[in-house]
């Protein structure tokens, strides 16, 4: 028997496949504040985390800035040289404090809790899932609530249906940045972020010198025009002298209250140890003639104080900045059944009479070889020496079988086994045909036996044990 050589051809199309840019995609490296869930706005590559509603943000930050931009320019300068040149070094101290505090509050992790994965809410249903008893129609919803005891205190954990986790205590849902966050306090669009665990320390500091630097504002403002009325003789010759100073001092006096009112309500919460959620829904205060206490205090206010101004920092449990990582299944699916990865290509067709070929391919399955007159030099494959089925006595064989005489006088035709061949490949003697690159035995062609029925020539297909149809 000759040996054929096979022309090695490309089997897919020469645009950009889809799979190919899937695959591009999953190799992309994306990070996990770029698939985050829940509804808040990053910066600087993730490093700066803020809810989506920040207008009020900045309007605080540009009534801050002007404030203290004009109480520099108009204020500081006269200050400096008739009383003393530390008071716009004072004042530009608590500017940066003031700054620096909000900044650190607003762009920071509030202590956000990540969401169950489905394996994990899956597991968390299963714990809470509660067998029906009695009849069977009835049914009796899971419960939402675990309980816990916290130095003899009794406090409930609920579930969060969005983030399907049982919620730790102290820790609340915001509806605005729809995440769950350890030890809530409130949301505070003042600084356009959640406030809980990892910044209530840098929002109370924010208050607290904000209300100082306003205070000192509104009397270095009050200072100035008085002693330019007792250089001019009138008040309201300095007013006009200095009518920026009159901008600055209208605005400290409507802030300056509702700034040292909220300065003064958490100092309250800081020295008990209370957050506003749970002061507001009253959580530690006494219920139904029963004496409830506050488990999470320290015992003194200077102890309080103490945890929360100079407290261990917990670390971030979303890692937002951390990488995605694929599923490797997925990965292995998408790629490993093209077989585009591998740079050789073993062409093994058995039942086609061929032998073992094996030839460099690129990542699309063409030819590489550089020498193109060796591919032109090359047969071409023919269907005649392509086909092949299987004689009675088992062995394979590659040649049509013989035209036997008398069945084509009884049938009127040739042998049926002619029929399909020709019918089903559509015979040409002129025609090419070209090998997929393919090491797989599920395209070998069926091995056809005849069976005489009621004198018609017919064919089946039977299951070998190897699984190869016969």
């Amino acid at each position: 028997m000759k040996d054929k050589s096979y022309m090695i051809v490309s089997t897919e199309s020469p645009s950009k496949l889809p799979e190919d840019e899937n695959s591009n995609k999953m190799t992309k490296k994306v990070r996990k504040w770029e698939v985050f869930p829940g509804k808040n706005k990053f910066c600087c590559n993730g490093r700066i985390m803020m809810a989506r509603q920040t207008g009020i943000f900045y309007f605080t930050c540009g009534l801050i800035v002007v404030t203290c931009g004009l109480f520099f320019g108009f204020d500081c300068p006269y200050l400096a040289i008739h009383v003393s040149p530390a008071i716009p070094a004072v004042a530009g101290a608590l500017f940066i404090f003031v700054m620096s505090t909000l900044f650190r509050t607003s762009f920071s992790d509030p202590g956000v809790i990540p969401r169950a994965t489905p394996d994990e809410a899956a597991d968390i249903e299963r714990q809470i899932e509660v067998p029906s008893s009695g009849s069977p129609n009835t049914y009796r919803p899971p419960p939402r609530t675990k309980e816990v005891v916290i130095k003899g205190q009794i406090i409930k954990l609920k579930y969060c249906f969005t983030c399907k986790i049982f919620r730790p205590p102290r820790a609340s849902h915001c509806s605005l940045c729809d995440n769950c966050v350890e030890r809530f306090d409130h949301h505070c669009p003042w600084v356009g972020n959640c406030v809980g665990r990892r910044n209530y320390r840098y929002f109370y500091l924010f208050i607290l010198s904000l209300s100082v630097l306003c205070i000192y504002i509104f009397a270095c403002v009050l200072t100035h025009l008085i002693l330019r009325s007792q250089d001019g003789g009138n008040f309201l010759h300095a007013m006009r002298d200095s009518p920026a100073s009159i901008v600055e001092a209208i605005i400290c006096f409507f802030s300056v209250w509702s700034i040292i009112g909220l300065a003064g309500f958490h100092t309250y919460l800081a020295t008990s140890e209370q957050t506003t959620n749970e002061d507001i829904k009253g959580s530690f205060s006494s219920k139904r003639g029963q004496d409830n206490f506050n488990p999470y205090s320290k015992g003194s206010i200077f102890k309080n104080c103490l945890g929360v101004l100079c407290g261990p920092n917990p670390p971030s449990l979303i890692d937002r900045r951390g990488y995605v990582v694929p599923d490797t299944s997925d990965m292995h699916m998408s790629t490993g059944g093209s077989g585009r990865e591998s740079k050789s290509v073993n062409l093994r067709h058995e039942n086609y009479g061929s032998t073992t070929v094996t030839q460099k391919t690129n990542n699309m399955g063409t030819n590489t070889v550089t020498d193109q007159n060796n591919l032109a030099n090359l047969n071409p494959v023919m269907k005649h020496d392509m086909i092949s089925y299987q004689e009675p006595d088992g062995t394979i064989n590659n040649k049509l079988p013989p035209v036997n005489e008398m069945e084509q006088k009884l049938l009127g035709k040739k042998h049926a086994l002619w029929d399909l061949t020709f019918n089903q490949l559509n015979m040409n003697d002129n025609s090419q045909v070209s090998v997929p690159l393919n090491n797989s035995r599920e395209h070998e062609p069926p091995h056809i036996t005849i069976k005489d029925d009621s004198q018609k020539a017919s064919y089946h297909q039977e299951s070998s044990p190897t699984g190869v149809a016969t």
